[in-house]
């Protein structure tokens, strides 16, 4: 089964290690709105999964779907040191 959505939104999600392993999901702009993955991978696919679940129930209860928030993008740089 399919479904029809009518645009496709990106919000930041933020992935952290789980002390038994895998990583906790949460999204800024969705407080609550939580999940798991066993690898990055299923995180992200759980994520996903959880975050349209989540909005398709704001919209049935005609609640408003928050606006991604603008966030700082935080990476990694490798350096050489000495």
């Amino acid at each position: 089964m399919s479904r029809k959505f009518d645009k496709i939104n990106s919000y930041f999600a933020v992935f952290e290690p789980a002390i038994e392993g895998g990583y906790n999901v949460s999204f800024p702009d969705f407080p609550g709105c939580l999940t798991f993955g066993k690898t990055f991978e299923e995180a992200k696919q759980m994520g996903a999964e959880v975050l349209e679940l989540w909005i398709e129930e704001l919209n049935s209860q005609k609640l408003a779907v928050p606006k991604r928030s603008s966030r700082p993008i935080i990476d990694e740089i490798e350096v050489s040191v000495r």
